[in-house]
């Protein structure tokens, strides 16, 4: 099993489930001497499990990592993409270029390293594409255009994907969390978030993706917020102006 952004937050907690497990891992995030605690950690219980360090904006280079990983683990049963960055900022304040970093980032690199891999999968016969969304990915978030762009991309894209994949023996989930206790609300660059609700813990999510294994659905909202992207459908203006009250600027 591979799974990006397994440095901190959601991934990490994943991986610590999982290697407790016994499932051989290959981690991959940006911050080399974050992702080798954890991967030391996974190795307590599976010895097997291994790390590559790298940047998942340079796009170029993702999927030539992703048949790395494959040759290197002897093959991949499931792909966790995971890892993501926000950008917190009104779409007036915004810079293309910031968006295009937080759109390689949180789609084009999921979608390299699924078509790298891919191939193999079918030819395999089976496999598990888990792609890590965000309720920012079934509503439109104040301040959160560039990451909303992403997510939203990131969610059609798996949907088309499942449509495509039925029935070959290759599945795919769509993971979409709500508020989560992880480093994603204090980046550099970012505004201070105007959400200060409660978070669940990025354990709970993972074990929430670990139960979405086991699953036969696509979609699979951790918390269960799926209430809210149906009231939201239900009346599209009125989500507008409730979600654009709460500005501060």
């Amino acid at each position: 099993m591979v799974i990006t952004g397994a440095s901190s937050g959601i991934g990490a907690a994943l991986a610590r489930r999982l290697a407790a497990q016994g499932a051989v891992l290959g981690l991959i995030a940006r911050r080399s001497e974050r992702l080798a605690e954890v991967l030391a950690d996974c190795r307590r219980t599976s010895a097997d499990s291994t790390m590559w360090a790298a940047d998942l904006a340079q796009t170029a280079m993702v999927g030539e990592l992703g048949l790395r990983a494959w040759d290197d683990l002897g093959g991949i049963d499931v792909l966790v993409n995971n890892a993501a960055v926000p950008k917190r900022r009104p779409v007036d304040a915004l810079d293309p270029a910031e968006v295009e970093h937080v759109m390689r980032v949180n789609f084009l690199a999921p979608m390299r390293l699924t078509l790298a891999v891919l191939p193999r999968m079918l030819d395999r016969g089976h496999g598990v594409i888990v792609n890590v969304s965000s309720m920012g990915g079934r509503l439109g978030i104040i301040h959160e255009a560039a990451y909303c762009a992403s997510k939203f991309a990131l969610c059609g894209w798996s949907e088309s994907m499942a449509v495509d994949l039925h029935g070959t023996g290759v599945g795919v989930k769509l993971i979409e969390p709500g508020p989560v206790d992880t480093e994603i609300w204090d980046q550099p660059g970012s505004e201070e978030p105007l959400y200060q609700g409660p978070k669940v813990p990025a354990a709970e999510v993972a074990d929430g993706i670990i139960a979405a294994l086991g699953s036969d659905r696509f979609e699979h909202y951790l918390p269960d917020m799926k209430a809210v992207v149906a009231a939201k459908d239900a009346d599209l203006d009125a989500y507008i102006a409730g979600a654009a009250a709460m500005a501060t600027r």
